[in-house]
């Protein structure tokens, strides 16, 4: 009987090696692919304040963010040397928006932007005398695009000031990209563009963020429409619209906490759809100038040091942006 169950026992484990040996392989996990991090870019147009160079330098050491400034050229010119700009169709020494302080200012504002691009950011153009270029031709977009370049290489000499040795050939290669003022663009606009050097534009409004196209040779990025407020209007994603949504567009500072509140509201729940949904690149658009008593820049700082510094967000220039995906596209071509 024991001879038996040792048969039985013998051919039981045969059988289960057998069955074992037949059974399918065990499946690989299965792996999700990596979702992309989140991008956010902040610019700020005008580019005017030197405290505000130094405030948003500052939040983005504390951040690790890189911005993008578009200038507005006539910041680099003084009083006494305004006249070396003349919009197209305008008398020279006019602009929408002043000019320089002084030189001294003038000279603060370039080592603004010298430290600024020394630190990893991305200095852009917004023009030179902020007029609505909406009706302008292709020749008209190339003369301002002339006086932007001329303007932004010389303005140490034009000034009178002690030009460092290395900024010519930085201020040659600078500027890649634009937004233009008012945000208002037209057919002769993106047919300059590319002309001019140029391989981005930020003058778009989209209904929501959006991957940016890129034609003719110009990557264009929109600021988004967001939800904002207690009934969740869309709004663009803007502090000037931020400021005439909330208060007409007169200053209200008793009401700056609540509307820095709303601000940080609407751009927080604007980046949790992204993050927890598509992922797609949030723009996030500022001045230099403190509206409503600073509300729009104390909820950028306060969204910024939230969200900046999360491990599976980035927030960068448009510039890197631009050369990270024109870096893969070249790569995705040479592997075909």
């Amino acid at each position: 009987m024991l001879r038996m169950y040792r048969v039985l026992a013998f051919s039981l484990a045969s059988l289960a090696s057998a069955n074992a040996a037949f059974a399918d392989p065990p499946k690989s996990p299965i792996v999700s692919p990596a979702r992309p991090k989140q991008v956010v870019l902040i610019s700020f147009d005008a580019a005017r304040e030197i405290s505000q160079w130094q405030r948003s330098r500052a939040l983005a050491k504390r951040t690790g963010a890189h911005f993008t400034y578009f200038l507005s050229c006539v910041f680099l010119l003084s009083p006494q040397t305004r006249q070396d700009y003349a919009g197209p169709g305008k008398a020279a020494g006019k602009s929408n928006v002043g000019f320089g302080a002084s030189k001294q200012d003038v000279a603060d504002r370039l080592e603004q932007v010298r430290l600024a691009a020394a630190e990893g950011h991305d200095i852009g153009s917004h023009a030179c005398g902020h007029f609505d270029g909406n009706a302008w031709s292709k020749a008209d977009w190339l003369a301002e695009f002339a006086s932007v370049r001329s303007i932004f290489e010389n303005a140490y000499a034009i000034n009178g000031i002690q030009e460092p040795a290395d900024w010519h050939d930085f201020a040659h290669h600078a500027l890649v990209g634009f937004r233009a003022p008012y945000l208002s663009t037209g057919k002769a606009l993106y047919e300059a563009l590319p002309e001019a050097g140029f391989q981005y534009d930020a003058s778009g409004v989209s209904k929501g963020p959006t991957v940016p196209p890129t034609l003719n040779g110009t990557t264009r990025f929109a600021l988004p429409l967001i939800p904002e407020g207690p009934k969740a209007k869309p709004v663009i994603a803007m502090d000037y619209n931020l400021y005439v949504r909330h208060s007409d567009g007169t200053e209200k500072p008793a009401m700056a906490d609540a509307f820095t509140d709303r601000a940080y509201q609407a751009f927080h729940a604007a980046f949790e759809a992204q993050y927890n949904g598509k992922r797609l690149p949030l723009e996030l658009g500022f001045h230099f100038t403190l509206m409503n008593d600073g509300a729009y820049w104390n909820a950028l700082e306060r969204f910024a040091g939230e969200v900046c510094v999360m491990q599976q967000v980035e927030c960068i220039s448009f510039r890197d942006y631009v050369a990270r995906r024109r870096a893969g596209q070249a790569q995705a071509t040479a592997g075909g």
